[in-house]
């Protein structure tokens, strides 16, 4: 690799020059599960939507027919449970957990479906955050799904690394805001991505407007949109603009993501079809 110092213990990078061969191998499928896509959406920064955005592509690719499933991958700030109303706690047998469905068929699996309470903060260093992302991979049983929406943590931290190396993710989506110092922030989620040959297959500019329901009007809150801009500068084709919308808070916060039928949705259904 370019700018290389060859001194493998400092890096855990996934390249054909580590030091004795040691490549890292991708953690293969456990027996019974079968995803055919998966999607990481992640977000530079905290606060951008990423987990409603997570919780909303999922929803509308199941009513299309989809088989899917959810990984909430944020294991310090896990908010997928909410957004879909679970508190179920998984079950399983032996070595075998399996995922939680939601009232329309989707499966999830979040830290927060463990938890003795759900409030209870995860006070847990990163080999220990790593492991937990593993273990949701080999020892769920997922099924078959058509597709897979993980949802990770914010930053470039070790929990992206450990998926990046470790899991087979198709591609991420990025989930953005419009302000110049998010756009920053994005770049190193774009060139993290670049480092580890993980495909950027889309960004999603959340709260890019908002649109007067009285007179029709849009209003960029939070500043111009810089999305189309990031795109072309990164050779990104897929992207949409969501408006800042309040009913889509509402509903997460009420865990009826899967009713939501509002102006986000549009945007998204096309934004899906390109994935």
């Amino acid at each position: 690799m370019p700018d290389c110092d060859h001194d493998c213990s400092s890096c855990n990078l996934s390249c054909d020059e580590r030091e004795g061969g040691q490549v890292i191998q991708k953690l293969e499928q456990n027996e019974g599960t079968n995803i055919n896509k998966i999607i990481a959406v992640v977000s530079g920064k905290g606060g951008v939507g990423k987990s409603s955005i997570t919780s909303l592509l999922a929803s509308i690719s199941r009513r299309k027919g989809n088989k899917v499933a959810v990984m909430d991958a944020d294991i310090t700030g896990p908010s997928i449970p909410k957004a879909f109303g679970l508190t179920e706690r998984p079950t399983g047998i032996e070595d075998v957990i399996y995922p939680v469905k939601s009232r329309n068929g989707i499966s999830v699996m979040s830290i927060n479906l463990i938890l003795e309470n759900e409030t209870d903060p995860v006070v847990w260093r990163g080999p220990i955050l790593g492991g937990t992302l593993q273990q949701f991979w080999t020892d769920v049983y997922w099924g078959n799904n058509d597709v897979m929406y993980m949802d990770m943590p914010p930053g470039t931290g070790d929990v992206m690394l450990s998926a990046y190396q470790l899991l087979p993710i198709d591609g991420i989506v990025i989930v953005t805001s419009p302000q110049e110092l998010v756009e920053m922030i994005v770049e190193k989620s774009l060139n993290m991505a670049d480092i580890m040959n993980v495909p950027v297959l889309g960004m999603i500019e959340n709260m890019s407007y908002y649109k007067c329901p009285d007179c029709g009007s849009e209003h960029a809150l939070f500043g111009e949109s810089r999305v189309n801009e990031i795109a072309a500068r990164f050779g990104i084709k897929n992207t949409a603009k969501l408006p800042l919308d309040p009913e889509l808070a509402k509903a997460c916060d009420e865990g009826t993501i899967e009713d939501y039928d509002g102006i986000c949705v549009p945007p998204l259904e096309k934004f899906i079809e390109s994935l």
